[in-house]
C-alpha cells in the first residue's frame, strides 16, 4: 500500500508514525522541531488520514506499507519515531528489518496485549450519524456521553471533513478500525530482537508502560532503556513538547 507521506529537513532519515484515529498532522510540531537536524518523513498509516483504506489491518501488513515506502524512496537505514499504535508498528518494523534500523524510539506504548481500552471511543463514533451532522459541534455532542474528556472528543473529531457534497465525513477508516481492533491491542510478536538502540519514552500519569512490562521490553530489545516524562499522561508529546522533543533529540545524535 502507498502512504501519504510529508517530508521535513536534511539530514539522517527519520520515520515518523502515529497512534490509532490520528494522522501524521498529531506529531506535526515534534516532526518540524526534528526537522532542523534531521530529514523526517511524516506517514499516515493505512485506514487513517490521507492513506488508503483496506478491509485488512494488522501489525505486519502495517509494517510492510512503511517498509514498501522505505524501498519507494530507497531509505537503506533509517530512525523510527512512534507513538501508541504507531509505537507498535515501529516495534515490529525493527523486528522484521533489524538491519534497516538505526534507532529507534517509541512513545507510551510496549510490547504487550491490552485490553480494549477504547470500546468507549468505538462505541461513541459508531453512534454519530454522520447524516445528522449539520456543524462539528452537533457530532461533539452526540460523541459525550461515550467519550467524557473534551480533549480526546477535540482528537477524534480533528478526523471530520466535509466531503465534495459539503457531508461529513471521517478520514480514518471507522469500519476497519472496529472490525479489526482485536489485531490492534495484540502485542508484536517475532522470534526475532531487535538490538539496536531503543528508548522508550513514557508518560508519568500514563498506565501504558508499566513496570511489569519490563520482561516483554527487554525479551525483544535488549539494548533499550526507558525515561518518564513528569507531568504527562499518553500525550506526552502534546503535554510536554519540549522534554519530549529534548529527549528524542539528544537520543538520535547520541
Amino acid at each position: 500500500m502507498k502512504l501519504y507521506a510529508n517530508q521535513w529537513g536534511q539530514g539522517q532519515d527519520v520515520i515518523s508514525l502515529h497512534g490509532l484515529f490520528g494522522s501524521q498532522q498529531n506529531l506535526g510540531t515534534l516532526n518540524r522541531s526534528l526537522a532542523k537536524e534531521f530529514r523526517v518523513h511524516g506517514l499516515d498509516v493505512r485506514n487513517h488520514g490521507r492513506s488508503p483504506h483496506s478491509d485488512e489491518m494488522n501489525y505486519k501488513l502495517m509494517a510492510q506499507d512503511v517498509i514498501e515506502y522505505f524501498d519507494d524512496r530507497e531509505l537503506h537505514t533509517v530512525d523510527l519515531l512512534a507513538h501508541s499504535m504507531g509505537g507498535k508498528i515501529a516495534m515490529t518494523i525493527a523486528l522484521l528489518v533489524p538491519e534497516r534500523i538505526r534507532k529507534l524510539v517509541v512513545m507510551d506504548i510496549a510490547p504487550v496485549e491490552y485490553d480494549h481500552k477504547c470500546d468507549d471511543v468505538l462505541d461513541g463514533l459508531s453512534a454519530i450519524d454522520l447524516d445528522a451532522i449539520k456543524k462539528r459541534s452537533d457530532a461533539d455532542t452526540m460523541l459525550a456521553p461515550f467519550v467524557q474528556n473534551s480533549d480526546i472528543r477535540l482528537f477524534l473529531l480533528k478526523n471530520l471533513y466535509r466531503d465534495k457534497n459539503g457531508s461529513y465525513q471521517w478520514l480514518f477508516n471507522l469500519k476497519s478500525i472496529q472490525e479489526n481492533y482485536y489485531e490492534i491491542v495484540k502485542s508484536p510478536s517475532s522470534d526475532q530482537v531487535f538490538e539496536g538502540d531503543t528508548l522508550f519514552l513514557k508518560g508519568e500519569d500514563s498506565y501504558y508502560i508499566l513496570p511489569e512490562h519490563e520482561g516483554a521490553v527487554l525479551s525483544l530489545f535488549p539494548n533499550a532503556t526507558v525515561e518518564v516524562v513528569l507531568g504527562a499522561g499518553h500525550w506526552l508529546h502534546a503535554q510536554q513538547p519540549e522534554m519530549v522533543f529534548n529527549s528524542i533529540n539528544k537520543f538520535l545524535k547520541s
